[in-house]
């Protein structure tokens, strides 16, 4: 379901911990160089690798607290004048209940695996992830203090072999993938690192490098010190992208009964280049690129919703040196951008700058038009410019002031926004973030309704306080969004709404043996106005939290409190819980679920919601893999069922080998209403069938090949399921590296 999920428990490692303190008593641990290249196989029986630098993790910091790891590990590290290397020894005392399968990159969930975390620019701010499982499937992604990390895909080269003792995995990272310091006439640089290994068993067990302190809020400034890569460069480092993409889509000439015929067939190459022009610089242009998308968005319920839903971008071009543009405030998220004829970008960091630049072509303009009780979308066919400045200082030992500005620019449109951002950090428990923004607006007339092009102001701030310890932590936060302000190239669907928050968590941390390795208890409160005062929401919050044996956790959130909508008042009492069980390597369980107050926004009424929702996930051997995602609604008001909603998902893979795979999916959207309580006509049934199957052969991250097909049924009331549309495409992309 997600592509990340493979590395969730790096990731929350990294982001729980990764700000303020500084570095105290630590070695500088020296990696040796090596001429040429090592083979990446597995098999360390290379005699570069006798040179190497070898560290033994010596601390299970999850569940246990830096005490003595169930497993040895130990990683092995060497570097050449292109390369970065990497192997870890994973010491196993029954080698068959380690878990591996050949699955797809960016994926190894739930599978034992071992990474690294780089910090090449030594600042405590961002750090690279490698990840590998047993069998050397790879995932990859880019740490930073903003929270959250960045879905990035870089070229390297992995193995893995699982033998009588463990197993092994080998690591090829070229210098050309990285960004880091500049250092003149073959300086050596200093690198913050950790290396850690999940081991899931009953627990999953984190083991690292070093003691993680859990009541520090700065991750990488605890980080090792490894010192070297006196010459390292990343070459020429030149790429070249060549893609080609085929596609050929026919529909019925009318619907349900009219004949398929040619709705689009295009043969469509693109090129997307990159430059490194510093050794920590990287400039993109592309021209005509490639934007298609083979992945099927996660699966999301849309029946009485009143702001637009966020789905994840995932175009390749967009997501390299995607985490310079991320701020408190969703200001940048590219999925506003439809369809781009063109695009360059630049991103990367000098010193103590980080920089990020882009500017796109879009001949489809896409709106999304806030406000302080719901947003409403709109799509033009105008051709309109985007372009996003981002510029971050490094302040201190681990804090960043930066500024960011967009405009997009169109036939009698523009969106422009500009706005300044801190993140501080106090102590090693004291956080405060803030953001201030200005936006000027003047909207076509598509949008306006009249020829008269008047421009809107609005302004938006907000300050968040964060004091986090090793078992309490308590936050406050102010948000106010003007009703005059829009985000064009962002995601902020929601303004005019003025809102106070905050809460305290006590948590209690076990080892190995109890009944709970995590609880939490913790309590908030939150109210929100509109500029004219006028309630939106207040709520009072109770929170439970538990992580447990068998790779369990449960969540339980009680909300206490009043809505206001379209000028009337309603409760909005309700309780919300998700939680998960892998009860063993072949299945996992997750579910999710909300029942209590709910409101028709339809017709303005109060209502009674249930929300359910489970994932099956069966893993079959190392190849095989199904998914199962169930998500279920309904809303009853005082005379009855309203609507009932359901969506079915499954999805089905089967493994070739680490890059070939075959998969399919299929998506059941079924949507019920009942017409006699609705104060308008509407259809009793509405219900969507969307299939894919995809065959696919992937290299490296972009030298790649997709075959597929895919299609639409669609059915309501006078009307059996039937199918609308169909489609084949080819894709065919190729990474030449100078």
């Amino acid at each position: 379901m997600e592509k990340k999920i493979g590395i969730t428990g790096f990731i929350v490692a990294v982001i729980v911990l990764f700000f303020f303190v500084p570095l105290a008593g630590k070695t500088t641990h020296r990696v040796p160089v090596v001429e040429g290249k090592v083979k990446i196989d597995g098999v360390l029986d290379e005699a570069a690798w006798e040179k190497a630098l070898v560290l033994e993790l010596k601390y299970e910091v999850r569940p246990g607290e830096n005490i003595a790891p169930p497993v040895k590990t130990e990683v092995l590290l060497l570097y050449s004048k292109s390369h970065f290397y990497a192997a870890f020894r994973a010491y196993d005392p029954d080698p068959s209940a380690v878990r591996a399968r050949i699955r797809e990159r960016d994926n190894v969930g739930g599978d034992d695996w071992v990474g690294l975390s780089i910090d090449t620019f030594n600042d405590q701010r961002r750090a690279y992830s490698f990840l590998c499982n047993p069998l050397g499937v790879q995932a990859d992604e880019i740490a930073s203090t903003e929270g959250g990390g960045e879905s990035w895909d870089a070229i390297w080269n992995s193995a893995g072999r699982i033998g009588k003792e463990g197993y092994v995995v080998e690591m090829g990272i070229p210098f050309s993938s990285l960004s880091f310091q500049r250092k003149s006439g073959g300086m050596e640089q200093v690198w913050g690192i950790d290396a850690v290994r999940s081991y899931p068993r009953d627990l999953r067990y984190m083991i690292s490098l070093f003691p993680w302190d859990r009541g520090n809020n700065c991750y990488m400034c605890q980080a090792e010190k490894i010192v070297g890569f006196a010459g390292a460069t990343p070459g020429r480092n030149i790429e070249l992208d060549p893609t080609l993409y085929s596609i050929f889509t026919q529909e019925r000439e009318s619907f349900p009964e009219g004949d398929f015929v040619e709705k689009e067939k295009k043969l469509d190459p693109g090129l997307t280049a990159r430059w490194g022009f510093t050794p920590n610089l990287t400039l993109t242009a592309t021209v005509n690129p490639d934007f298609s998308n083979v992945e099927a968005d996660i699966p999301q319920l849309d029946i009485n919703t009143r702001f637009a839903l966020y789905y994840q971008e995932k175009r390749p071009f967009f997501l390299e040196g995607a985490s310079i543009f991320n701020t408190r405030f969703r200001t940048v998220h590219t999925r506003a951008l439809a369809d781009p004829d063109w695009g360059v970008k630049v991103t990367g960091k000098e010193g103590k700058n980080a920089i990020g630049f882009f500017s796109v072509q879009d001949h489809i303009t896409n709106f999304l038009l806030p406000g302080s009780q719901g947003s409403r979308s709109r799509s033009i066919d105008m051709s309109s410019v985007g372009s996003v400045f981002r510029f971050r200082r490094d302040v201190g030992k681990s804090s960043t002031l930066g500024i960011v500005v967009t405009d997009r620019e169109g036939e009698n449109y523009f969106n422009r926004m500009a706005g300044v951002d801190g993140d501080f950090r106090i102590t090693p428990k004291d956080r405060i973030r803030f953001q201030a923004l200005g936006s000027q607006t003047r909207d076509p007339e598509a949008i306006t309704g009249t020829e008269e092009n008047k421009t809107a102001r609005g302004g938006a701030l907000d300050v968040f306080y964060h004091h986090d310890t090793r078992s309490f932590d308590w936050y406050l936060g102010y948000t106010d969004v003007g009703p005059g302000f829009r985000a064009d190239l962002g995601f902020m669907p929601k303004a005019g709404y003025r809102m106070i928050d905050g809460g305290i968590l006590h948590s209690w941390n076990r080892p190995k043996g109890h009944w709970f390795t995590v609880l939490s208890l913790g309590t908030g409160y939150r109210i929100e106005k509109d500029h004219d005062n006028n309630l939106l929401s207040k709520a009072a919050t109770f929170d439970f939290n538990y992580i447990g044996p068998a790779q369990s956790y449960f969540n339980l959130s009680v909300n206490v409190g009043k809505r206001s909508f379209s000028g009337f008042e309603f409760d909005d009492n309700n309780i919300y819980f998700d939680g998960a069980v892998r009860p063993s390597r072949t299945l996992e369980f997750f579910f999710n679920g909300l029942l209590g107050d709910g409101i028709d926004f339809d017709n303005i009424r109060p209502g009674n919601r249930l929300q359910l929702g489970g994932t099956v996930k069966l893993k079959l051997g190392r190849h095989l893999e199904f998914l199962l995602n169930q998500q279920f609604e309904r809303l009853n008001v005082d005379s009855g069922r309203l609507y009932t909603a359901n969506i079915s998902y499954l999805r089905l893979v089967y493994h070739f080998n680490r890059r070939f795979f075959l998969r399919t999916i299929l998506k059941y959207v079924d949507y019920r209403y009942n017409p006699e309580r609705y104060l308008f006509p509407i259809d009793p049934e509405d219900r969507h069938l969307f299939s894919q199957v995809l065959l696919s052969y992937e290299l490296n991250p972009r030298t790649v090949l997709f075959l597929g097909y895919s299609d639409d049924h669609y059915g309501y009331e006078n009307i059996r399921l039937t199918q609308a549309n169909r489609t084949f495409f080819v894709k065919i992309g190729y990474a030449l590296v100078l």
